[in-house]
C-alpha cells in the first residue's frame, strides 16, 4: 500500500484548497462556458487539478497540468503533478517521463525522487526504488511518506527491522499516523509479533472513519484494508480441529 504524495512541496497551492471546495461548480461551469483557463491563477489551476484528480478525472486533471507546464516549461512541480495523475490513471510509463523530467529541471524536488521511487517499486525494481527513497529523505528528512514508502519496501524484501526503523522514524513528525501504524502492523504481522501487530492495527482504525462515512477515500479504503488484516490475522490466531 505505497502512499504517494501530490502537491505536497507547494504551500501556495494548498492555501488555495478551500477556496477551490467552495467555487469548483461554477469553475466547471465556467470550463464548459469558456475554454480560456488562461484567465485563471497558476495555483487556482493546480488546486483544480488536485480537485479533478480526486474525484477520478484524471483526463481533466492531466489537461489543466499540460497547460501549466505550457505556460511554464520549466517548472519542476507541475511535471511531477502530472507525473503522479498518470501513474493514478495506470499510464506509468508517462508518469516515469514527467518524474524525470521533473529531476532534471530541479534535481533536489523530494517529492519526484518518492514518486519515481513508487514507480519502480510498482515495477518490482526494489533496489532503484529504495535509491530513489534514500534520495527523497536526503533532500527532505522530514518527508514522511518517503520514510512510509521505503519502510514498505524493506518490508517487501523481507528487511522487517528495517522496516520498523523506518516507521518509528515517520511517527516521530506527528503525521498520517494511522497509515504508519497499519504499516507496522503488517509488518510486525510478518515477521510473527501477532499481539504488536494487533494493537498497531486497533490504534490505527481508532483514528479512521466508519464503514458509513465514505467521504474521507483515502482513509475509507485504509479501513476496509485493515479490517481484512485484522480479521486475517484473528482468523490465523483461532485453533483447527
Amino acid at each position: 500500500m505505497n502512499i504517494h504524495s501530490f502537491l505536497a512541496d507547494d504551500d501556495q497551492q494548498s492555501k488555495q484548497y478551500k477556496y477551490v471546495l467552495n467555487s469548483i461548480s461554477k469553475a466547471q461551469e465556467h470550463r464548459k462556458n469558456d475554454r480560456s483557463e488562461s484567465t485563471l491563477g497558476d495555483s487556482y489551476l493546480r488546486s483544480f487539478a488536485l480537485r479533478l484528480a480526486q474525484q477520478g478525472d484524471y483526463t481533466e486533471a492531466i489537461a489543466l497540468l499540460t497547460q501549466l507546464i505550457s505556460r511554464h516549461p520549466h517548472n519542476a512541480v507541475d511535471y511531477n503533478n502530472r507525473g503522479l495523475i498518470y501513474f493514478q490513471s495506470g499510464e506509468v510509463r508517462k508518469a516515469f517521463c514527467d518524474y524525470n523530467t521533473a529531476l532534471k529541471l530541479n534535481p533536489n524536488l523530494a517529492s519526484a525522487y518518492n514518486n519515481r521511487a513508487n514507480y519502480y517499486a510498482a515495477c518490482g525494481e526494489l533496489a532503484a526504488a529504495l535509491a530513489d527513497y534514500d534520495q527523497a529523505i536526503d533532500f527532505n528528512p522530514s518527508h514522511v511518506r518517503a520514510w512510509i514508502n521505503r519502510g514498505i519496501t524493506w518490508r517487501d524484501l523481507g528487511q522487517y527491522e528495517k522496516a520498523i526503523e523506518n516507521f518509528e522514524i515517520a511517527l516521530l513528525f506527528g503525521q498520517l499516523e494511522s497509515h504508519i501504524w497499519a504499516e507496522r502492523g503488517r509488518t510486525y504481522y510478518l515477521w510473527g509479533d501477532w499481539n504488536y501487530a494487533i494493537a498497531d492495527y486497533r490504534r490505527a482504525l481508532t483514528q479512521l472513519p466508519s464503514l458509513d462515512n465514505s467521504k474521507d477515500n483515502t482513509g475509507y479504503r485504509l479501513r476496509l484494508q485493515l479490517e481484512n488484516w485484522l480479521n486475517e490475522l484473528l482468523s490465523d490466531q483461532r485453533p483447527s480441529w
